[in-house]
């Protein structure tokens, strides 16, 4: 049954009213658990896709979409003295299906209708339809954040459920999902979509800004609460209800989405002027057993999924551990300044595995990166989930682990005179850290590979970071795929995080 007006009117008039219906809602008391109410009366229904804006909108191009832009003095709150401002974005070109906003103020929610007349456009900007199912495609919160008097964006909310954030001086970056699904199924993967948000509106002197979303898709909805503090590193606070369709057998929580193309562990497939191009370079992993993992990302040729099999983690995130201009030379980009995020579970998230998915890619362009949360047991048709996390939006993960980090891997053919002269060679820098101060013949190495013959290891200092370089080997001979692990240890104690990496044949 799709949600129409009549069904509306049909139905549980007061849950109904505040986010099915697209037609303009009265001012009604909000909390969320209406949210959440309305989001377990959706599960109930049959899904239908929402109308799409006028074709004249889908038809702009890359230009002139970029030629309309929300005026921000104008903005949600930007004649008062609340601490936040929201500019909103226009529908088009890949954003063909509108959200629906609503402002909280004193406990009342209440419709905040598209107002064209809130944007300005160059004259690249069309003729277009303003009738018909128009209205916002997306969201951005300004707030000051360095400079007093001036508010800054810092977070948007826009397409599908996808959202994104900064810290202190950050440029945009990865995004993160409200949820992910199906994600490298052969049959392909399904995208929910926010398709309405409630925005409370902040009284003077609030240091935090509260958004709920409502998601949507045709195997599952969803009430979604976001506690999102600006700061040096962006804080969220993320608590989910689930209600599935159909089961769900294969689910993303607290799923990040990223860009790696190249870096030192492969450049054969990139003719280009920068040493580096991703926003962020790992996976790290703080399992429940205590392990510390870093992964190092790859661009493959062919699709791979990596599983890391865990019972309740501490955390896990895709970061961006390379930090000077000079890794990436980009004056534009600047990939140095991207945020990293960590996801740190809130309850018992019980049996799983934190998953990566690595994607084909040619061009910085696409987001290849996919990591998230992939619980055990599958949701059951007609059940509901609940989940709760924190997302940390930052230069590295907010936790001390105790081990010394991986700052660096690098990969290359092997000299003539190595062990391996038909082999790899890689080398593994690791930051500085107190416990490296010891003699280095009182470390021990451990590299291993269930594929691959390794070499024993060389350790030696880096001058030039403060830290140690482990250096080994390893010949592929025939195979296509290499697992590889190493970790410094002292004295039958890791002294590093444990590397991992799949290496994998150029085919």
């Amino acid at each position: 049954m799709s949600l129409t007006r009549r069904a509306f009117l049909a139905s549980s008039t007061a849950i109904l009213a505040l986010g099915a219906s697209r037609v303009k809602a009265q001012s009604e008391p909000f909390s969320h658990d209406q949210v959440i109410a309305l989001a377990r009366e959706m599960a109930g229904q049959e899904y239908t896709p929402r109308p799409t804006v006028p074709q004249d909108w889908i038809d702009l191009s890359y230009e002139q979409y970029r030629s309309i832009w929300f005026r921000s003095k104008d903005g949600l709150w930007s004649h008062t003295d609340r601490p936040y401002e929201v500019d909103f974005f226009p529908p088009g070109l890949y954003f063909k299906r509108t959200v629906g906003i609503d402002i909280v103020e004193d406990g009342i929610a209440r419709d905040f209708p598209f107002d064209f007349s809130r944007f300005d456009h160059s004259d690249k900007f069309p003729e277009v339809t303003l009738e018909g199912n128009l209205g916002y495609s997306g969201l951005r919160l300004r707030t000051e954040l360095t400079e007093p008097g001036k508010k800054n964006e810092f977070c948007v909310f826009q397409g599908a459920s996808y959202f994104r954030a900064i810290g202190y001086a950050m440029n945009y970056g990865m995004s993160a999902r409200g949820l992910a699904l199906k994600t490298g199924d052969p049959e392909g993967e399904e995208f929910p979509d926010f398709t309405r948000f409630w925005l409370e509106a902040p009284v003077p002197g609030q240091k935090n800004m509260i958004v709920h979303a409502l998601l949507d898709s045709p195997s599952v909805t969803g009430a979604y609460r976001f506690d999102i503090t600006p700061g040096p590193s962006c804080i969220m606070d993320v608590k989910a209800t689930l209600f599935a369709r159909e089961e769900l057998n294969h689910i993303g929580i607290g799923a990040l989405t990223s860009m790696f193309l190249h870096d030192a562990t492969d450049r054969t497939r990139f003719d280009d002027f920068r040493p580096a191009v991703h926003d962020t370079d790992g996976l790290m992993v703080w399992n429940g057993a205590g392990e510390v993992l870093w992964r190092p990302l790859a661009n493959p040729t062919r699709l791979q999924i990596s599983s890391f099999v865990d019972q309740m983690p501490k955390g896990f995130g895709l970061m961006q551990r390379s930090r000077r201009f000079a890794d990436f030379a980009d004056l534009e980009a600047l990939y140095h300044k991207r945020p990293g995020v960590w996801v740190e579970p809130k309850g018992d998230w019980g049996p799983g595995s934190v998953t990566l998915v690595e994607i084909p890619a040619d061009l910085e362009i696409y987001d290849n990166i996919v990591a998230y949360w992939r619980p055990k047991d599958p949701v059951p048709a007609g059940e509901s989930l609940e989940v709760a996390y924190r997302l940390t939006w930052c230069a590295e993960a907010p936790v001390d682990t105790g081990m010394a980090r991986v700052i660096e891997t690098r990969m290359g053919e092997s000299h003539a005179w190595s062990e391996h002269e038909n082999g790899r060679i890689v080398t593994i820098d690791f930051e500085p850290d107190v416990i490296f101060e010891d003699e280095l013949d009182t470390f021990e190495l451990r590299i291993t590979s269930a594929q691959a013959e390794t070499t024993e290891g060389v350790l030696q200092r880096n001058p030039d970071t403060g830290g140690l370089r482990l250096a080994f080997s390893f010949d592929p001979g025939d195979r296509d795929v290499v697992e590889l692990r190493a970790q410094i240890r002292k004295d039958g104690a890791p002294a590093s995080e444990v590397w991992l990496y799949r290496w994998t044949k150029n085919v």
